[in-house]
């Protein structure tokens, strides 16, 4: 995994973590799935790239 990819997963997962955070204290629950979407995407990502790490 690039030193691009790790980075995109984190800002992935951290963007997801704040809307979550916003969504929860605005009481907005589309923002808040959304935010739990895209650390749900980020994780996997990062789980994808490790396989692929670890065949090489």
């Amino acid at each position: 995994m690039s030193i691009g990819d790790k980075a995109k997963d984190v800002i992935q997962k951290a963007a997801g973590h704040a809307e979550e955070f916003v969504g929860k204290k605005t009481d907005d629950d589309e923002l808040k799935h959304q935010g739990q979407k895209d650390q749900a995407m980020g994780e996997a990502r990062k789980k994808t790239e490790d396989v692929k790490d670890n065949l090489k």
